[in-house]
Formats: C-alpha cells, structure tokens, sequence
C-alpha cells in the first residue's frame, strides 16, 4: 500500500506489522501539527479505508455529529439521519462495519484529528471506549488508527488513559520532524539541491517540518523564498503562528505567554523563572502547561550538568516559533525583501550562532556517532555559573557527560567559512573550561568539541580543540 513516503521507515514497518497482525490493533498516532501525520497514514492505506472521519476545528456537537454520519453515508453508501448522541453514532458505526466485513480482509478505520471531536461534555470518548471495548478489540481483522496534533490530548486520554482504553493500545507512534538528512532527501524528492549550508539555514527556520518544507520553491533561492513565504503581505506562513498555538491549545494564550518568555533567552529558565517572568502562579496548572509544551515538541527540558531536577531548564526549541519571534512578528509587511536584504544583518548572525546551538542539540547522535562514541551512554545538558564573589561567570550550552569518564564540552559556531580561533577566543575557551572544572569539581577527561559549519582553521591557536564536527556531519543516519 506504501507510496510517495519521504524516510518515515520505522513508522511505516510499524504500521506493516499492525496491518498484518492476526488480531485487533488500536493504533495511536500522535505529534505536532504540521509534521504529516494525517499525510503518512493517507499515503500508506493509499486511502484505502473502510471509514475516515475527521474532526472539524472548534465546533460544536452537532456538527461533528453531522460530519461523522456523511463519513457513514459516503463510505457505506447508506442514507442515515444525524444521531443525536454519539453512542448511537458509533452503534451506527459497529452495525454498518459488521455488514460490510468479509473474512480474511483488514478493516482500516481512521479518526483524524480525534481531539476536535470531543468536544465539551459531549461523551464522545466514553461512546468510543465501549465501541472499542465492546466490539473493535473482539475482531480479527480491525485496524482503527487514532490521530491527533493536540499531544497533550492524545497523551492523556489515549496515550495514558486510566479508563476504558487503558493498555488497550497496540501501536503508539510518535511522529517527529525531519532531521537535516531527510530534510536533504525531501528537499531533492522537489528537485531543490542546495548545500549542507543552506539547508540547515533553511532548517534553523522552519525545523524539519514537511508541510513548510512543501511549500518551498525550486525556482527561487533560499533567501527569495523566505521573503515569499515570510515577509510578503498574504505570504503562506506570515499567519501560521496564530493557527499552531490556537489549534492545539485550549488555553493558548497562556501559552504563547510563556514561549514568548523562552524566545528571549537563548539557555532557557527554569520553572520558577517562567512563574515570575510570566506571571503564572507555580502549581499544577503550570506544571501541566510546561509538560504539554515539552510533550509536543516545542519545548526542551533540559537538565543542569549534574542532572538535579530541581535546576531543569525549559528552552524553546521550535525553530519556527524561534524565527517568528525574533524576525516575523513585528516585521509584517514592512519589508517584503527582508531576509534578502539583511543577509549580514548583526541580529540575523546572532539567531544564526544560536539557532545553530539548537540545531545541534537536536542532532546528538550524528554528533557521537562521528566522535565514535554512538556507543557509549552519555547525558547531555547545559551548565552556567554566574559572576559573583567566587569568580567570574562562564557558560556552557552542549555538554555531553560519558559513562566513559570523558565529558565534551562543546562550542558550536555556524560559519560561511572556516572558523578560527584567534587569540581572545583561545584565552575565553581556556577560562570556561577552568570554571567549569573549578565549579563542578569534576574528575572527568575533558574534551573540548568543535562543532563547525566547515572546521577550525589551523593556526597557533587551534591546538586547544580536542576534536572536532562538521554540519557534514550532522547529515549522517539517524537509529
């Protein structure tokens, strides 16, 4: 059934397996918007299903009532009247699946964006729970795949349901961005050959995100096609900030509130930092909103180097959120040739040194995979002190701590050239790692780790660098 599916290998010999399994299977397929969930099981089925149903955004009962029985009446060829309860919806459903079943054929059935159908005191998931429990998970030839891009709604009513569907599912996939080397492949599939430069450029900003991906142009370079879909009036992805965050999150502007917060400090704060700085009072209800952030993928919870819980830094880690907030959100229509003409803007090589930092971090296993430690077991996380009586202040954003008694400190530097140490970069290298053994009190080797855009440039000063990564390099296999 599989065709036109750009890498996705792992999730497609997932759903193989369930597709040829000789009992039920409830799948449940989950992550953010935009990341080709619903383009993946379409694709895959070939739309070959014996029912589809997809929830519409932010309406009521009634009308997802109203389009579940036209999914009935089109895929059974059978003319139903709009039931008023969604028990009966789904009696419907049972009665029309049993007619239509024939032995040793799979049924597929597919709720799409499931979250939009339960809608408030609408009894949707206690009617789905005994469709399941009561007829789906008795069959031997059902496979009913669960979808949604509210993760948080997915995780807690399905994922980790404590009721009627607890332990029931069979199949959980999360689906995740692109990493840079099925970027590259999308990218070629639309006929774009770019540099490893570009496309990691062109992913600090739209992250691996199929559906942004999609919308870029063969035809234009890439600085052309982020002022086309950007910073033209009425370009494609000027007003998707206010669809992501809305759709997903019934609370969203609280949300917004809190990643406008991270946007503006590179490392990230901690959970009391976030309480202050955006003035939401540090009890459950934040713990939840940090935890759905983190769960969905827009967030990353990183831990302070010696892994105390206590000192978890959040850092926003969605890179079009990123670039929205530093360039888009105040930038509409002012200048419809902005990135082209601002290249070397001092603010653009700023989000570029940063944002490059992301990039890396979400690319740990290309990095050990080419220090040759892919092997070894390692925690990665983030270490600051602050400039006070003790000493003066040193940070570290990348530090990969080994089982093996060696930790990497790493600077990440994203350059058109080869980077070069000079003199004062060599002085500030030597000092940070003195601090942070000083502080820590470490006993480990450490390695300080380059990770460049194209190397170090070997001159008097270079020496210090222990070893190094190229952007080449983070374009390597993914396990």
């Amino acid at each position: 059934m599989q065709k036109n599916i750009i890498a996705r290998e792992k999730e497609c010999e997932a759903l193989r397996e369930c597709l040829e399994a000789t009992s039920s299977q409830l799948v449940v397929i989950y992550g953010r918007r935009r990341v080709g969930k619903t383009f993946l099981v379409n694709q895959f089925f070939d739309d070959a299903f014996a029912f589809k149903v997809t929830g519409i955004y932010d309406k009521p009962k009634d009308v997802q009532l109203q389009a579940f029985t036209a999914s009935l009446n089109n895929y059974f060829d059978v003319q139903l009247d709009t039931p008023g309860k969604w028990l009966d919806a789904f009696n419907l459903l049972r009665r029309n699946l049993e007619a239509a079943s024939t032995p040793g054929k799979k049924m597929v059935l597919f709720f799409d964006e499931m979250p939009w159908l339960d809608t408030q005191k609408s009894d949707f998931l206690p009617a789905f729970e005994w469709f399941w429990n009561d007829w789906g998970c008795a069959q031997d030839n059902v496979v009913c795949i669960v979808c949604g891009s509210a993760t948080s709604w997915m995780s807690s009513h399905i994922d980790h349901n404590k009721g009627g569907l607890f332990n029931r599912q069979n199949c959980r996939i999360y689906l995740e961005p692109f990493n840079l080397a099925e970027t590259r492949q999308f990218l070629l599939s639309k006929n774009i050959e770019w540099s490893p430069y570009d496309i990691a450029e062109c992913y600090m900003i739209m992250g691996g995100i199929p559906f942004y991906l999609s919308l870029l142009s063969d035809k234009l370079s890439l600085s052309q096609n982020i002022d086309n879909l950007f910073f033209r009036k009425h370009g494609l992805l000027w007003d998707e900030f206010d669809h992501l965050y809305h759709t997903l999150f019934s609370d969203s502007e609280v949300y917004i509130r809190i990643v406008e917060l991270l946007s503006t400090k590179g490392i990230g704060f901690s959970r009391t930092e976030i309480s202050d700085g955006a003035k939401i009072p540090a009890n459950g209800r934040l713990t939840a909103i940090l935890d759905n952030l983190v769960y969905s993928g827009f967030v990353r919870a990183y831990p302070f180097y010696g892994n105390k819980k206590k000192q978890l830094l959040y850092q926003l880690c969605d890179y079009y959120t990123l670039f929205y907030y530093k360039f888009v959100k105040d930038n509409y229509g002012h200048d419809e040739s902005f990135w082209s003409n601002s290249y070397d803007n001092p603010a653009i090589r700023a989000w570029r040194g940063f944002t490059f930092e992301q990039l890396c971090k979400d690319h740990v296993y290309q990095i050990k995979r080419k220090l040759g430690i892919s092997g070894v077991l390692s925690n990665e996380s983030a270490w600051f002190v602050r400039a006070g009586e003790e000493g003066e202040g040193a940070q570290i954003d990348m530090l990969i701590d080994r089982r093996d008694h060696v930790v990497n400190v790493c600077e990440m530097k994203f350059s058109a050239d080869e980077f070069t140490i000079d003199k004062d970069y060599e002085q500030k290298l030597r000092r940070k790692v003195s601090r942070f053994v000083e502080v820590t009190g470490t006993r480990k080797s450490v390695q300080l780790t380059m990770i460049t855009s194209y190397g170090v440039r070997k001159n008097m000063y270079s020496g210090r660098v222990t070893n190094q990564v190229l952007l080449e390099d983070l374009f390597g296999p993914h396990p």
